[in-house]
C-alpha cells in the first residue's frame, strides 16, 4: 500500500515541477510506481528521453524587452493560454480514487487542454462531463471497423474536439521493471471504453512461422485503415507516435490535422531514439505549416522551452500528471502545470523571448557541437 493518501494541500517539499516525481514514491505503492515509471525492455528509451535535454542549453540574452510577453498560442485554430497539454495516460485511478475526474479538474484550473485516453478508468462520456471544453480523445484502431466507428461516434457525440490516433504500439512490449515488481492491474482498472468490442487476437500461424510477425502483426493496423478513418469524421485527426520524417510526410499527405512526436514514453520499442533528438528532422521534413505536439520525458519549463525551440508547437505532459495527482489530487495537477508555466516564463524572460513564436533553435546551445577537447 502507498505510504500516504493524496493530500489536500501542496506539501512544502514541492518547489519545482520535478519535485512531484521525487515525492511520488511516498504516495504510490512500489509495484504500481514501477508500472508507471517503467518503459519497455531495459528502459533505454525512457532514459534517452530524459538525457536528451541535457545536450541542449538555453542561451541568455541581454536587454530584451519582454514586458508585453505572454505564453498564449493558437494550435490548429484553437486558442490556448499556454503551450501545455495533458497527454493520454491510462488508469488514473491507480494513483487517486477520483481518477481522471480529479485530473481534469486540475487541468481546467489552468486552462489546460486534455487528451483523454481510451484506457481511462471512466467512460469517455463520463470524462467529457467533467472536462473543460478543450478536450481531445485518444484512440486506437480496433480489430473490427464497426468498433472503431462506434468509438469515433461516441467521441463526437460527447463533444471531443479532436481525435488522436495512436499508431506506434501495434504490439505490447514487456517492461522488465514491471515484471520484476510483479505488478498486476487491480480489478477496478478495466478498459471500460472498450466494453463489448472485439479484442485483438493473434492470427493462427503455421509451424515454424513467427508468432510476432505472422501472428500479432498480421492483424496490425495499416495505411488503408488510417485513410479509411480519415474519411469517417469531420473532427481533426492527429497521428501520435511519429518518430521519422518520412512517416510524418506520409501522414501529412494522407490528410492528418497534425502529428504528435512521441515514442510512447519509452513503452514501445526499447532503444528508440529520444523524441527531442528526432524532433528537428521531423519539423524540417514537414515544414512550418503542420502542427506538432511533442512529448517524452518533460519535467520542467526548460524542457518545454527546448522542445518548442526545436520545432514543437505544443508540449504534452505524461507521467508527471500522475505523480502530481498522486501527491495532491486536482490541486497537485493544477500546481504542477502552474510551475511548468512559470518555469517556461522564466526561460522566455532570460532568453529574451517575449512570445512563444519567438522561441527558435537559435535560442539554444548544443553542448556536444561546441565541446572543446583540452586533453
Amino acid at each position: 500500500m502507498p505510504a500516504s493518501m493524496p493530500l489536500n494541500h501542496i506539501p512544502p517539499e514541492i518547489r519545482c515541477a520535478l519535485d512531484y516525481e521525487t515525492l511520488a514514491p511516498q504516495f504510490i505503492a512500489a509495484p504500481t510506481l514501477a508500472y508507471i515509471a517503467g518503459g519497455s525492455g531495459h528502459d533505454q528509451t525512457v532514459a534517452a528521453n530524459r538525457a536528451a535535454y541535457a545536450r541542449w542549453a538555453i542561451t541568455p540574452r541581454l536587454l530584451r524587452d519582454v514586458s508585453a510577453g505572454h505564453t498564449a498560442i493558437t494550435l490548429a485554430g484553437i486558442a490556448m493560454a499556454h503551450p501545455l497539454m495533458l497527454g493520454p495516460v491510462a488508469f488514473h485511478n491507480l494513483v487517486h480514487p477520483g481518477g481522471e475526474h480529479e485530473t481534469v479538474r486540475g487541468a481546467a484550473a489552468l486552462d489546460c487542454p486534455i487528451i483523454a485516453s481510451t484506457q481511462s478508468s471512466c467512460t469517455l462520456e463520463q470524462l467529457a462531463r467533467s472536462a473543460g471544453p478543450q478536450r481531445w480523445f485518444q484512440m486506437y484502431l480496433q480489430p473490427q471497423r464497426a468498433d472503431t466507428l462506434d468509438l469515433l461516434r461516441r467521441a463526437e457525440a460527447a463533444g471531443y474536439s479532436a481525435i488522436v490516433l495512436t499508431l506506434d504500439a501495434p504490439i505490447q512490449v514487456a517492461s522488465l521493471r514491471t515484471l520484476a515488481a510483479q505488478f498486476q492491474l487491480p480489478a477496478h482498472c478495466v478498459p471500460v471504453n472498450l466494453a463489448g468490442y472485439t479484442p485483438a487476437q493473434e492470427s493462427a500461424v503455421a509451424p515454424g512461422a513467427s508468432r510476432i510477425l505472422q501472428g500479432v502483426m498480421a492483424a496490425a493496423p495499416n495505411w488503408d485503415e488510417l485513410r479509411w478513418l480519415l474519411t469517417q469524421t469531420r473532427l481533426p485527426v492527429w497521428a501520435k507516435g511519429v518518430m521519422h520524417g518520412d512517416d510524418a510526410l506520409a501522414l501529412q499527405a494522407a490528410g492528418v490535422a497534425g502529428i504528435i512526436v512521441s515514442n510512447h514514453g519509452g513503452r514501445s520499442l526499447d532503444g528508440a531514439p529520444a523524441t527531442l533528438d528526432v524532433l528537428p528532422a521531423i519539423r524540417a521534413a514537414v515544414g512550418k505549416d503542420l502542427p506538432i505536439v511533442f512529448d517524452g520525458g518533460v519535467r520542467s519549463g526548460a524542457d518545454v522551452f527546448k522542445a518548442l525551440a526545436l520545432g514543437a508547437n505544443a508540449v504534452a505532459i505524461g507521467r508527471l500528471q500522475l505523480y502530481a495527482l498522486a501527491v495532491a489530487g486536482a490541486l497537485g495537477v493544477a500546481h504542477m502545470l502552474k510551475l511548468l508555466r512559470e518555469e517556461l516564463e522564466i526561460c522566455m524572460a532570460l532568453a529574451g523571448c517575449a512570445h512563444i513564436d519567438h522561441i527558435r533553435a537559435t535560442a539554444l546551445f548544443h553542448q556536444r557541437e561546441h565541446h572543446v577537447n583540452h586533453d
